[in-house]
C-alpha cells in the first residue's frame, strides 16, 4: 500500500516565496544603488578620458653642478619614477603584503573581499586587513575621501572600485603599479616611493635594497606607525613581516629572509627643508630667480608651477665646494664669535644699552603691529618682556628651545657676527659657493643678495685701476703724509696704526698693498671722482656711488655680488661677467626647457696692460701686505691676488681674493649698524673675513679634484709690465724737505679731483 505523499502547505510556500523575493528586491536594490553610484548620484565619477588624463603634482628638483639634489620646492613632496627604475625586489615586496592576487584579478578581487567580510562579520577578526586591491588604492589616492562617516563608507568603496575596474581597463598592470608607486603617501608630506627613498635612505629608487624596500612597503599600513626613524622597533618588525610574505609568495628563499632579517634599519635620513640642509641661501635665491622665469613664461601661455611641475633646475653650485665652505665657516665663526663677546665683556652695547635694544625692537614686526593696535610704547615693551617657549639659536651645531622674551631674543640675536661668502668662477660666471648668513632659519636676510654694505678698502682697486688707466705710472709716489682738506670740511684721512709717516713716500703698489688711506685719497685726486666712478659702473658695479671724495676709502655701499662682478674684470683684461646661479631648466622628463650661460661684457672697462699691472699689485697684498698671513700663518702657497677692508668704526671686514679661476669675496659684521667690532685689532678684515677664505683653500688644496681651481697660474706679465712695476717701495724726504716740514702739523689744502 503506497504511502501518500504530503503536499507542501500553502504557508511555507508562502515564506519561501517571501524569502525569494526579498532576496530579489535587495539584489535589485543593491544593483540599483550600483547604477545610481556609478551614474553620479552619489557624487561624480571620474571618466576613462579623465583618468588617462591624471597629472601628478610635482616637486622641482634643485641640483648641483656636480649632479647632487640638495632640494626641492613642492606643495607635495613627489618625484615620479619609470617603471624600469623600480627594483624587481620592490614591486615583489609590494604585491606579496599588499595584493598577492595582484595579477590575477581585474582591479576588485572578490575572492578577496569575500575572505575579509567572512572573518571580520563571522568571526570577528578585524586584523582581516581591508580586502582593497593595489587598484583600488591607487583610485583612493588619485581621488581621496572627501567625507570618511560610516554612512558614506560603502558609497566610496563602490566608488573605488568602480574606478579600479576603469583603470584597469586603461592601464597595464606594470603602469598600474607605477601609478601607485608614484602616488602613495609615505607620510610627513612625502608622496611617492622615490621621494621616500631619498628622504629615509638618501638613495635613488632603483638603487634601494631589498630590506630598504621592504621597510619603506611595509610603511604603507600605518606610515607614522611604522616610520623608521621615530618607530625602528616597530618598523624592523614590520620589514620583517613583509620579507616573510615575499617568502610566502615564492619571491625570496628561506636563506635569504634569514640574512636580510638580520640586517639593522641602516636609514639614512635627509629632509629637504626650507629651512635646514646645505645651501639654504643659495636655494632661496635660486627659488626668486625661478618665479621670475616662470613669470615670464607665463606670457607665452607656457604654465609652469615651481612647486607642482616637477621642474629639473641644474644650478651652478659646485656641493663639495660648499660644503668644505660652510664647515669653514662654522669653524672661524664660533672662534671669532668667542673673541668678540670676550672683547667687549660685560659692557656688551646689548648688554647695556636699554636705549638701543629698544631702538632694534622697533625695527621688529611685532612691535610694529602692537604700535598699529594703538598700544603706547610702555606697554609693547612690556607685552615683548613677557616670556615664552621658543626656539632659540644657540650656536652653529644646535638650536635649543628655551624660555625667553622677545626682549631676551633681540638682546641674545643682536650680539651674533653676520656673514656673507661668495665663490665665482669668473672665466664663465659660475657661482660655485653661496652663504647668505650664518643661519638661515634665524636670518633670513641675505647678505649676498640683499644687503648693501660700505666695501671699505676693497674699493681701492678699483680707483688704482682708474689711475694707472689714466696714465699715471705705477712707480708714481705719494706722500703719505696726513692732509686737512679744507673744501670738505676739514675732513682729514688717516692711516692706522701708530707709525711715523710723515716723512715717507709709497709707490702706488705698496700704498695699496699696505692700504694705506692717505694715500689711496691722493690716487683718487689724480684719477678724478666721476673717472672713478664711471670705471665702477663699467666694472659692473650697478649699486650707485657717492660723489665723494670719502669713496677712496670705500664709503660706497656695494652688494657683494656687484663686487665679485667688479674683480672678475681683473681675470678677463678688462671685461667683467654676470655671476649665474642656475644652468638649465627640464621638465619632469628630463627635457631641456631652457639653458643659462653668462657672457663678458662686450666692452673692457680697462686695457689688459692695467688688468696686469693690478694683478700685480694686489698679489703684493698677499705676499707682503695686509693679507700676508694667508701665507705666513695659513701657508699657502697658491698663485693669489687679493685685497683686506675695514671700515670705519670697525663696522665691517672684508676680504677679495682673487686667482686665475676663482672670485671669493667674505663679509662679517653685525645686522645691527649701531655695533661694530670693539678695536681694529679683531675686526679688521685679515682677522675677521680673510680666515673664511683661507680655511676653506687649505681644503681646496687636499683634494686633487679642485687642482683646476687650485694649481692655476696667472699669465706671467709682459716685460713693459715689469718695468713700469720695477721701483723701490718706499722713499724717504730728502734732508732739506725733512728740514722744512713740520711732522705734527697738517697740511691743509683743497681736494681737487
Amino acid at each position: 500500500m503506497k504511502k501518500k505523499t504530503r503536499k507542501p502547505s500553502k504557508r511555507k510556500f508562502s515564506i519561501r516565496k517571501i524569502i525569494g523575493l526579498g532576496i530579489l528586491g535587495l539584489f535589485a536594490l543593491f544593483i540599483l544603488f550600483i547604477t545610481s553610484v556609478n551614474i553620479g548620484l552619489w557624487g561624480k565619477i571620474p571618466s576613462k578620458k579623465e583618468l588617462s588624463n591624471f597629472q601628478y603634482q610635482m616637486a622641482s628638483e634643485v641640483y648641483t653642478a656636480d649632479s647632487v639634489l640638495i632640494g626641492k620646492y613642492y606643495l607635495y613632496d613627489r618625484q615620479p619614477v619609470a617603471f624600469q627604475d623600480f627594483p624587481e625586489h620592490l614591486v615583489q615586496a609590494l604585491v606579496a603584503i599588499e595584493d598577492e592576487r595582484f595579477y590575477e584579478h581585474s582591479g576588485v578581487d572578490i575572492r578577496s573581499l569575500i575572505r575579509v567580510g567572512f572573518k571580520t562579520v563571522l568571526l570577528g577578526d578585524n586584523s582581516s586587513g581591508g580586502g582593497s586591491t593595489l587598484t583600488q588604492q591607487l583610485a583612493k589616492n588619485l581621488y581621496p575621501r572627501k567625507e570618511r562617516n560610516k554612512t558614506n563608507i560603502v558609497v566610496n568603496k563602490v566608488k573605488e572600485m568602480i574606478i579600479a575596474k576603469r583603470l584597469e581597463k586603461i592601464f597595464t598592470k606594470d603602469e598600474i603599479i607605477t601609478n601607485y608607486l608614484n602616488t602613495v603617501s609615505f607620510g610627513d608630506n612625502t608622496f611617492g616611493i622615490e621621494s621616500a627613498a631619498l628622504k629615509f635612505f638618501n638613495t635613488r629608487t632603483k638603487d634601494i635594497s631589498a630590506t630598504q624596500a621592504a621597510t619603506l612597503v611595509g610603511m604603507l599600513k600605518a606610515t607614522y606607525g611604522y616610520n623608521p626613524r621615530i618607530f625602528p622597533e616597530k618598523s624592523l618588525g614590520r620589514r620583517n613581516l613583509v620579507l616573510r610574505a615575499m617568502y610566502n609568495n615564492d619571491f625570496i628563499s628561506e636563506e635569504q629572509v634569514s640574512t636580510f632579517s638580520q640586517e639593522g634599519l641602516n636609514l639614512d635620513y635627509r629632509e629637504f627643508d626650507y629651512n635646514a640642509g646645505i645651501a639654504p641661501y643659495f636655494r632661496e635665491e635660486v627659488r626668486k630667480e625661478m618665479l621670475n622665469w616662470i613669470a615670464e613664461q607665463d606670457q607665452t601661455e607656457t604654465d609652469y608651477n615651481i612647486y607642482t611641475s616637477g621642474l629639473k633646475i641644474y644650478t651652478t653650485l659646485n656641493y663639495k665646494m660648499q660644503k668644505l665652505a660652510e664647515e669653514a665657516m662654522v669653524e672661524h665663526m664660533t672662534k671669532l664669535q668667542n673673541s668678540f663677546e670676550k672683547s667687549y665683556g660685560t659692557n656688551a652695547p646689548w648688554l647695556k644699552d636699554k636705549k638701543l635694544m629698544e631702538k632694534i625692537a622697533k625695527r621688529t614686526p611685532t612691535y610694529k603691529k602692537l604700535e598699529k593696535a594703538g598700544l603706547s610704547h610702555a606697554k609693547i615693551i612690556d607685552s615683548l618682556s613677557k616670556n615664552k617657549q621658543q626656539r632659540t639659536f644657540k650656536s652653529w651645531q644646535k638650536d635649543e628651545e628655551l624660555t625667553a622674551s622677545t626682549m631676551d631674543s633681540i638682546q641674545h640675536y643682536t650680539k651674533f657676527l653676520n656673514t656673507g661668502s661668495l665663490a665665482v668662477d669668473p672665466t664663465n660666471g659660475d657661482i660655485l659657493v653661496w652663504i647668505g648668513g650664518i643661519n638661515f632659519e634665524q636670518y633670513k636676510y641675505d647678505h649676498i643678495s640683499q644687503s648693501k654694505r660700505q666695501v671699505g678698502s676693497t674699493f681701492k682697486p678699483i680707483v688704482y685701476t682708474t689711475a694707472v688707466e689714466q696714465g699715471i705710472s705705477p712707480c708714481t709716489y705719494f706722500s703719505a703724509e696726513e692732509i686737512e682738506y679744507d673744501n670738505l670740511k676739514g675732513w682729514s684721512p688717516s692711516n692706522s696704526g701708530d707709525k711715523n709717516e710723515a716723512y715717507l713716500n709709497y709707490s702706488m703698489e705698496e700704498g695699496l698693498s699696505n692700504s694705506i688711506n692717505t694715500i689711496a685719497v691722493k690716487v683718487l685726486e689724480k684719477a678724478g671722482i666721476d673717472n672713478t666712478i664711471a670705471m665702477a659702473k663699467n666694472m659692473g658695479i650697478e649699486d650707485k656711488l657717492p660723489k665723494e671724495a670719502s669713496i677712496a676709502l670705500g664709503t660706497g655701499e656695494i652688494k657683494i655680488l656687484d663686487l665679485a662682478q667688479a674683480y672678475t674684470s681683473y681675470a678677463n683684461n678688462g671685461k667683467h661677467i654676470k655671476p649665474n646661479l642656475i644652468k638649465r631648466i627640464s621638465n619632469y622628463k628630463d627635457s631641456v626647457l631652457v639653458e643659462f650661460k653668462s657672457e663678458l661684457n662686450k666692452k673692457a672697462a680697462f686695457s689688459k696692460e692695467t688688468g696686469q699691472i693690478m694683478i700685480e699689485m694686489m698679489k703684493s697684498t698677499i705676499n707682503s701686505g695686509t693679507a700676508a698671513r694667508l701665507r705666513n700663518t695659513y701657508g699657502l702657497k697658491n698663485d693669489i691676488a687679493g685685497k683686506t677692508g675695514t671700515t670705519q668704526n670697525n663696522k665691517d671686514a672684508w676680504f677679495v681674493a682673487l686667482t686665475p679661476k676663482l672670485v671669493h669675496i667674505t663679509w662679517v659684521g653685525l645686522d645691527q649698524h649701531e655695533i661694530g667690532f670693539s678695536n681694529t685689532s679683531i675686526g679688521q678684515g685679515a682677522n675677521a673675513a680673510l680666515p673664511l677664505f683661507a680655511l676653506w683653500m687649505k681644503e681646496l688644496n687636499k683634494d686633487k679634484d679642485f687642482d683646476t681651481y687650485t694649481k692655476t697660474n696667472f699669465p706671467k706679465p709682459s716685460a713693459t709690465v715689469l718695468e713700469v712695476l720695477n721701483c723701490d717701495p718706499i722713499k724717504r724726504d730728502g734732508f732739506f724737505k725733512r728740514l722744512f716740514k713740520n711732522p705734527n702739523k697738517k697740511k691743509n689744502k683743497k681736494f681737487d679731483g
